[in-house]
């Protein structure tokens, strides 16, 4: 689907949103072209991702931060794994967020980490922010579209992400070490934690996604098309309406031993959105948007 016809009005917007809400709501997963996303910055990103993880590993632990939950910087190869898993995953990440003033009150008090700046790869912070910046734009766009679809009020996403903690996630999926633990994959089957993920094509094919059947599809995008996907805070949010989809990413075959990138955009409320009021006089708790997220960064070994 284009999101032009979104952008258009009309009966096309109509149809755009029918049609971007049935799919979601049937398969989880979507291909939307004519995004506005440049794909020169895409591939200067991409670029600049390689050149990135080619770093040396001593250099890039210097911009890891375990204390909290590495929602920001390097994350090292084998420490993410998925939920209920205990083999981890085969890959290394870099995190990127909104970029919100330095005397923010959630600045301030952590509630949204500081990005940091590699002061040793010129032009890579600044491209990866200008990126962060446009697929957010894009995701306010689709997520105002599955507003309508909802029958939400008019700015609802918006105000329930307006300072959130989104955050675009490169990541860098090695050729395949000769001592592969048994069990372990590029990325386990699971659920994205979030609202709404938005993923440009990867540098190399391997994603993958469970029907409701139960039947893994491989997703392979068309041309210039942004692969877009409900996570378990919409699923939350919205009582099962916009599940989360299961999906992975499986290991090359051994004649394709290249490395992948890819650079998901992971779009998050505002740490005090309420995802789940309280309900039957307290038996069952609020869910905030910040405590889902440190629940679920605490079971996938980030946290």
């Amino acid at each position: 689907m284009s999101f032009h016809d979104f952008v258009a009005g009309g009966e096309a917007r109509e149809r755009f949103v029918t049609a971007l809400g049935r799919a979601l709501e049937q398969l989880g997963f979507v291909f939307v072209r004519d995004h506005g996303i440049d794909e020169a910055l895409l591939a200067r990103a991409y670029a600049l991702a390689e050149r990135l993880f080619a770093l040396p590993e001593a250099l890039k632990r210097r911009y890891e931060t375990p204390q909290d939950g590495r929602q920001r910087g390097y994350t090292s190869f084998g420490v993410e794994h998925a939920k209920d898993r205990s083999v981890a995953d085969l890959k290394e990440l870099w995190h990127v967020g909104r970029l919100l003033p330095v005397d923010h009150p959630r600045t301030q008090s952590g509630a949204i980490p500081r990005n940091r700046y590699v002061e040793e790869l010129p032009g890579f912070s600044e491209t990866a922010q200008a990126l962060f910046d446009a697929m957010d734009r894009f995701a306010m766009g689709l997520l105002e579209a599955i507003e309508i679809h909802l029958g939400r009020p008019t700015g609802f996403f918006e105000d329930l992400t307006r300072d959130g903690n989104s955050v675009l996630r490169i990541i860098h999926y090695p050729p395949l070490p000769d001592d592969v633990p048994e069990g372990a994959v590029r990325a386990a089957e699971h659920e994205d934690i979030n609202l709404l993920t938005i993923l440009p094509a990867s540098t190399e094919p391997g994603l993958q996604l469970m029907t409701r059947d139960g039947e893994w599809l491989e997703v392979v995008p068309p041309p210039g098309a942004m692969v877009c996907d409900t996570g378990d805070m919409m699923q939350l949010l919205t009582d099962g309406r916009l599940p989360a989809t299961t999906h992975r990413v499986v290991n090359p075959s051994l004649d394709t031993q290249r490395s992948r990138y890819s650079m998901p955009l992971f779009c998050h409320p505002h740490p005090d959105a309420v995802l789940r009021p309280a309900r039957e006089q307290g038996a069952i708790p609020e869910v905030t948007a910040g405590s889902f997220l440190m629940e679920r960064l605490r079971a996938i070994g980030l946290a």
